[in-house]
């Protein structure tokens, strides 16, 4: 078994994020536009069986987690064949999915025998009016129904992720963040990220929320939150419990408080580059020799990612007025 690759600031880079399509069936205002979008055509996407070769590699490398995620991963038609193949390979250590959960309640249990272990769902506000105003095209109803399959089918812990935008869902945290009372989720709050450079990147930072702001306002209604151990230093969530709750919250603050230096991941694009960091548009092209027919796809692929690892930059420049121009959230996968 390989050991953890590390990158040239010691970190250990062994979480790799899958981005399967740049398609979303959902337009959240802080992330995709209305109009003027241009997605991917299918022979640009990777396919299952070269997803499946990334992966290999990547465990070849001492990568150990892997997340899939989108645009919206649901909308590949051949989403079980990808999660059953990265699933079976030796040395995958738990594979998860990111999702909005609107078509989830007939995947969860498909998804779960073909190997996948948990999800993590998108949900903003449990305001149905709310979803369709911030999450354009979503339903409150359809998202609900998916996660209640998600947990059904046993892919659990759930995390919800919502993304905290004032004007939209602010006052609506304690609401979320209630859920942890009665159930054992995970309740994660955003903090929106400039990504871009597009109407969507402004709006992001005209309607940024801290997430200082967002604990004061859960605990002038929930009382305090006690703050818990950190069980794996990479986590970028500090996590946090009410009193006698189930469930965990937690905050993700890449403005207010970043964490790039326990950053352990890796992102790949649904088109096939390595993407350097989030926030940094240094990307690595691994599409081209995968489809090289060199014969030796695996060596090469494994090799790209090592240069990747090696290249991952230090962390964002956001407090700098500096972040992609060259991409959105969507086509990165987060």
């Amino acid at each position: 078994m390989a050991s953890m690759p590390r990158d040239s600031f010691d970190r250990e880079i062994d979480y790799l994020r899958i981005s399967i399509i740049d398609r979303c069936n959902m337009r959240c205002v802080y992330c995709m536009p209305l109009d003027g979008l241009r997605f991917l055509p299918g022979p640009e996407l990777l396919t299952p069986a070269e997803i499946e070769t990334i992966a290999r590699a990547a465990v070849s490398v001492g990568f150990r987690k892997f997340r899939l995620t989108g645009g919206e991963p649901t909308l590949r038609a051949d989403l079980i064949e990808i999660v059953e193949r990265v699933a079976k390979i030796d040395g995958v250590h738990g594979l998860a999915m990111t999702t909005n959960a609107m078509l989830l309640e007939n995947l969860a249990e498909p998804l779960k025998n073909a190997g996948l272990t948990r999800i993590n769902v998108h949900l903003d506000s449990l305001n149905p009016d709310t979803v369709e105003r911030q999450m354009r095209w979503g339903n409150f109803e359809r998202v609900w129904r998916g996660i209640m399959a998600a947990e059904a089918a046993g892919l659990t812990p759930i995390k919800l992720n919502a993304v905290v935008t004032a004007g939209y869902n602010e006052s609506e945290v304690v609401d979320l963040a209630r859920l942890t009372l009665e159930r054992d989720w995970h309740v994660r709050f955003i903090e929106l990220m400039p990504l871009g450079g597009g109407e969507c990147a402004r709006l992001s930072v005209k309607r940024y929320v801290s997430n200082i702001e967002t604990r004061r306002r859960i605990e002038a209604v929930l009382g305090p939150i006690t703050e818990l151990p950190t069980e794996n230093l990479a986590d970028e969530s500090r996590n946090y419990r009410l009193k006698g709750a189930r469930g965990v919250i937690g905050f993700i603050s890449p403005v207010s408080e970043p964490y790039c230096g326990t950053c352990n991941r890796m992102r790949l694009t649904a088109d096939g580059k390595f993407h350097l960091c989030l926030l940094n548009d240094g990307e690595l092209d691994v599409r081209g020799a995968l489809r090289s027919g060199s014969g030796r796809e695996l060596d090469d692929v494994a090799q790209i990612l090592s240069r990747a690892v090696a290249m991952k930059p230090t962390g964002h420049h956001l407090l700098e007025g500096r972040s992609t121009k060259d991409r959105s959230m969507f086509q990165i996968g987060g």
